[in-house]
């Protein structure tokens, strides 16, 4: 009998330290979104899984918590905030534990968007009087503007092998998709229409472009050609459609919403099939970043 009891307690062991061991890697790809929500009383992050379950806040501030981004690995985000009565950018483990501030600056720094291999975030800031692309090192290190244009250079978005960033610009008439080199250099437009193209991401392949454009009098989700051709519509709703983020393996989007009176999380195949929501919550979610 005492044998017994002590395999059985060996065996026990042995498998917490499998379970705990397996619990302490990182998930693999395509299980969570992050995103941002007010359900609270106030504008935190959040995170759930790929089907809209678990649904878990990481971060408790008074302040604004907005526009997350995952690390390349899954084991950050960083997001800007205005917690300390300006909005700067911040990083945080996936845990939201570890919550520190990488820019510091009395104009405002956003949009952050990880370089593929993790080194880098690029953001836009107002700092010299317009805003502009920027680029600094993870630790928040060496920032560097890209861009310098009398317009409004926002919202970048890094090609999935590093030699490229797309943002938005009204450089224009309107605000158009632009795309640049990793460095700043060889700047030009995708598209070239009177309504609003904004909110660029890059499908995990680079093949591809998804957006956002009034261009139909309504706020639609689109996708190009990452040379800017063949621009296709994917959704036609009377209510906005906004902020595109692709799943890992390039078969959906994320997206918000507020067809049914109220922004969500709606998700559909990379064809525009399939829409359905994610979030039915009373507040405002939205800002999803998928990993």
């Amino acid at each position: 009998m005492k044998k017994t009891v002590i395999v059985c307690a060996v065996v026990t062991l042995a498998l917490l330290l499998v379970v705990s061991a397996y619990a302490c890697q990182p998930q693999p790809a395509g299980n969570r979104i992050a995103f941002v929500s007010e359900r609270d009383g106030n504008f935190e992050i959040y995170v759930m899984d790929a089907d809209g379950s678990n649904q878990t806040r990481l971060t408790n501030d008074p302040g604004r918590d907005m526009m997350p981004a995952w690390s390349p690995d899954g084991s950050r985000l960083a997001f800007n905030s205005d917690r300390d009565g300006n909005v700067e950018i911040y990083v945080m483990n996936a845990d939201g534990s570890n919550q520190t501030r990488l820019t510091n600056n009395p104009a405002e720094d956003g949009m952050p968007a990880w370089s593929p291999d993790g080194s880098r975030l690029a953001f836009n800031s107002d700092r010299d009087g317009n805003f502009e692309i920027y680029v600094m090192d993870a630790d928040g290190s060496n920032q560097t503007r890209l861009t310098n244009d009398p317009s409004r250079d926002t919202m970048p978005a890094w090609s999935p092998d590093g030699s490229r960033l797309a943002f938005n610009s009204d450089r224009g008439e309107d605000f158009e998709i632009y795309v640049m080199d990793a460095d700043g250099s060889n700047q030009y437009n995708l598209t070239n229409d009177p309504g609003w193209d904004t909110m660029p991401a890059w499908s995990p392949d680079g093949s591809r472009l998804a957006f956002n454009s009034d261009r139909d009098e309504n706020f639609e989700i689109y996708v190009m050609n990452a040379d800017g051709s063949n621009q296709t519509r994917l959704t036609n709703d009377p209510g906005w459609d906004t902020m595109p983020a692709w799943s890992p393996d390039g078969s959906r989007l994320a997206f918000n919403s507020n067809r049914d009176g109220n922004v969500e999380i709606y998700v559909m195949d990379a064809d525009g099939s399939n829409q359905y929501n994610l979030t039915n919550s009373p507040a405002w979610d939205g800002d999803p970043a998928w990993y």
